[in-house]
Formats: structure tokens, sequence, C-alpha cells
């Protein structure tokens, strides 16, 4: 049962309406003015059916007043201007007058089905806003809640954002946030990493390309900076963005446009950049590996994600929400960490982050025969501080570009460096990691753990998978 507050100034009117709802089992109550209604305590109704024309006012006045109680408009001789009017004003839902007694009876449970949707709704972003207080992000520790307080305050403006941190960090979650929080979040969040995007390919990923641009544009396409307009761009690890995409995005952030490779005319943008690295870009600035126009452009606010080894007991706290979801997606109930478990978790490096938890938390779940999560089934501990990765083995060219004198007692990795620095100047990072067998992403995350960053000098000449715009 219901309580309705029913506004009409019409007795009889009001006596017919209160006969029907009671007969559905609704607790009616009457007003026959606006004023008469303010007596009542809206906010203890659960619906507000009022007349559009009322003595002294208008039904659509008890709006602002309800307190978010949802308020359902009849009117007599009622025309489109008025019902866009009243919805304009709050109202729930605008009936015209006459109306039939089902018509009514089905708005009427519309209204409090959506009402009540919402209201669970809210309930469930709450309790989701007390578990995992920005994005879903989880951690008690103070440079966490350091880092909640700063979304919260930038989230809202139009502010380009860098977010700096190690691999597996959770840059993107953070973006997420950002985005999410702002007053952008009804309109779409576009992402791009960078770094697995090859050269040739990239400034057309991001600002599109004309048919006919290049060999094999055969129709025209709109790029990510365009799909994003009235949303956010993020750009993960955009110290590996080319030079010359470089200065398109540059333009992008000072005027506001973009020109498809192989326009003539430009296009207006209306997007805020999120961008994100792990890499130190004031060093590439004095490399000359990065524009320092950009980077200026780019550092206007900037949020540090800490490393999970600096983060204390959300170690603890990630791993068990980690196991639980694990446990779920693969049916398997009643896992807990053993003793020795935890400790070593608190002991480990974490050097891929969050990342490298989750991974061997869900390879610990698949493993588990029993009730209870060991050290052996992690895969962590002394000597592990740099896990096998998913292509950790550098496989040898089939066929190499030259015939090559290798010696037997080279080792993969020494392999690697030496067939990178021989062919960095005349192969580019898609055929260097054909030839490895590898892909290019695995190519330029082996790169920064090596030591030797692509080169950037411009002196090569042109690659021969560049588009010729």
């Amino acid at each position: 049962m219901s309580q309705v507050l029913i506004v009409e100034p019409s007795s009889p009117s009001r006596a017919a309406l209160k006969r029907l709802l009671e007969e559905y089992g609704h607790a009616v109550t009457e007003a026959g003015s606006i004023n008469e209604a303010r007596n009542h305590d809206l906010e203890s109704f659960a619906l507000i059916l009022a007349d559009l024309r009322m003595p002294a006012g208008l039904g659509t006045d008890l709006v602002p007043i309800a307190g978010g109680v949802p308020v359902v408009i009849m009117a007599h001789h009622a025309s489109l201007r008025a019902a866009v009017d009243a919805m304009k004003l709050g109202a729930a839902e605008f009936i015209p007058r006459p109306f039939d007694h089902d018509e009514l009876l089905l708005t009427l449970q519309r209204v409090q089905k959506t009402q009540r949707i919402a209201r669970q709704n809210a309930v469930l972003k709450s309790d989701l806003s007390r578990e995992y207080p920005v994005g879903g992000m989880i951690g008690s520790s103070r440079a966490m809640h350091t880092l909640f307080s700063r979304i919260a305050k930038v989230a809202p403006t139009e502010s380009t954002v860098l977010i700096l941190g190690e691999s597996g960090t959770g840059k993107e979650l953070v973006a997420r946030a950002l985005h999410d929080q702002s007053r952008r979040s009804d309109a779409p969040m576009i992402s791009l990493n960078c770094a697995a995007i090859p050269e040739s390919l990239i400034e057309s990923e991001l600002f599109g390309h004309e048919k006919g641009a290049f060999t094999g544009a055969q129709t025209t396409r709109r790029g990510l900076i365009e799909a994003a307009d009235g949303g956010s761009l993020f750009l993960d690890e955009i110290g590996e963005l080319p030079m010359e995409a470089q200065a398109r995005l540059l333009r992008v952030l000072q005027e506001g446009e973009i020109r498809r490779l192989g326009a003539i005319e430009t296009r207006r943008v209306n997007v805020r950049l999120i961008a994100a690295t792990h890499r130190d870009l004031q060093a590439l600035v004095r490399r000359n590996e990065f524009r320092a126009d950009l980077y200026y452009r780019l550092n206007v606010v900037t949020l540090s994600l800490p490393p999970l080894r600096d983060r204390g007991e959300d170690i603890i706290e990630l791993a068990n929400q980690l196991l639980e979801r694990a446990s779920q997606r693969l049916h398997k109930t009643n896992l807990t960490f053993a003793p020795t478990a935890i400790d070593a978790m608190r002991q480990y490096h974490w050097p891929g982050n969050v990342r490298e938890l989750e991974n061997a938390i869900e390879r610990a779940v698949i493993l588990c025969d029993g009730s209870e999560i060991t050290v052996d089934l992690l895969a962590i501990g002394p000597g592990l501080d740099r896990p096998p990765q998913p292509e950790e083995a550098v496989a040898v060219p089939a066929a190499s570009p030259e015939p090559e004198a290798t010696d037997n007692s080279e080792s993969l990795e020494e392999y690697f460096i030496r067939f990178v620095l021989e062919h960095q100047d005349d192969m580019t990072e898609t055929e260097i990691a054909q030839r490895l067998g590898i892909s290019r992403k695995s190519l330029w995350e082996r790169r920064q753990r090596l030591g030797i960053p692509r080169r950037r000098t411009g002196s090569r000449g042109p690659r021969r998978d560049q588009p010729q715009v």
C-alpha cells in the first residue's frame, strides 16, 4: 500500500479519484489547493497527483517543495506545450484529462516503479562509494586517500591531467574515475595505448583519414579524437607517441582543431585530454625525444600513483578482494590465504604492481585443489621479483636480414640487445618485432627494461609502411 496525495480543486473529481485509488489499495490524502497541500509533510507520500490549474498557483509549484517525491500533473484541454513545460519543471508524468482509469493506474504504477529503482540505485551507489571510494579502486593507505582527494578536486574541472606511475598501478582506473566524476560523464571516454599501435598507423588512429589519403585508405575514417568529441580522450604511455603525432596533438590542445590525414579543412573538437606514462617526460624533453611545448600543455595537473610495494596493508585488502572476484569467476568457494602466503605478499616487491597481484591470485585459484592458497601456488618469493612474462623467450628470427654469426654462449637477452642495436636505424619497430617473433608492445616493454629506448634522431629515411599524405 502506498501513500498518495491528491491535490485537486474540484471536490467531485477529488472524491472520484480517491475512490478509484483506494479501490486499488492506495492510502489517499486530499488537498483542495497548493496552500492546503503545504500543510502536509509532502516527503511522507509515495506520490503526489495534482491538477495543473490550481487556485493561486499551478500544480507544478509542488515539484520544488516535494523533496524528491514524484509529482504527476493532470490537465484539462492539455496541449503539447503545456506537457513539455510541466516536464521541464520536473513533473514525473503529464496526463491529459479526461483520462481512462486504467491509463491513470498504469501511469502511477510506472512512476512508482521508476522511483523505486532510482532509490535502489542510489543506495547501491552509496554502498559502492563506501567500499570503493573512487572508480572501483581499493585502498586505505594514506597515499591512496591523498590520490582519491585529488581526483575529487580535479575531476569536475576541464584541466588536462597527466597520470604518472609504474606499469600495473592502475592508471586507466584513475582516468576512468576522472571521466566518471566530470561533467562529461554522459559522453564517451576513448582510450588508446600509444605503445601498442605501430608508428605508421597511430596518426590515422588518432586523427582519422580521408579516402585515398595513403595506400590502403579505401574509405574515409574518423579518428579517436573525433570519436571522443564532447567527452574524454585517454592516451596511455604518451611518452611513446611519435614526434609527428605530438605536433598534431599540440594543435588539438591549443586550437581545439584537428585535420584528418589527406584533408584540407579542419574540424572543431571539444575533448578533455587525460594522459599517462611510466616514463620521465622531462628527461625525454632534455633528450629531444618529446616536445617541450606539448609537455607543458600536458603538465597542468599531475597525479602520481604509488607502487603497490609502498601501500602497506592495501596489499592484503586488495588480495582479499581479488581472491573473492577470481573465486566467483572460476566457480570456487571458501578459498582463503594461508598465513605464510599473507606474509609472503607483504614482503614481496611486486614489480608488476596490482596487475601482477591479480594474475598471481588468478593462477593460484585455478591451481588450488583445497581451500587454502599457499605460497607455492602464488609463485612469489625471493628471487622472483621479475616473474616470467608471457613472451619471455625471444625467438630467433627464421630469416634474418643478413647472415649473422652468433656465439653459442650468447644469452637470449644479449642476442636481443645486439639485434635491436644493429637494426634499429634501418628497420621500423614493427619489422624488428616481426624478426624477433614477438609483438611490438613486447618489444617496447623489453626496451624499457633493458635500457635501450627507441632512437628518434630523425636521420633515418622514410619508413616503408608510412602513409604518404
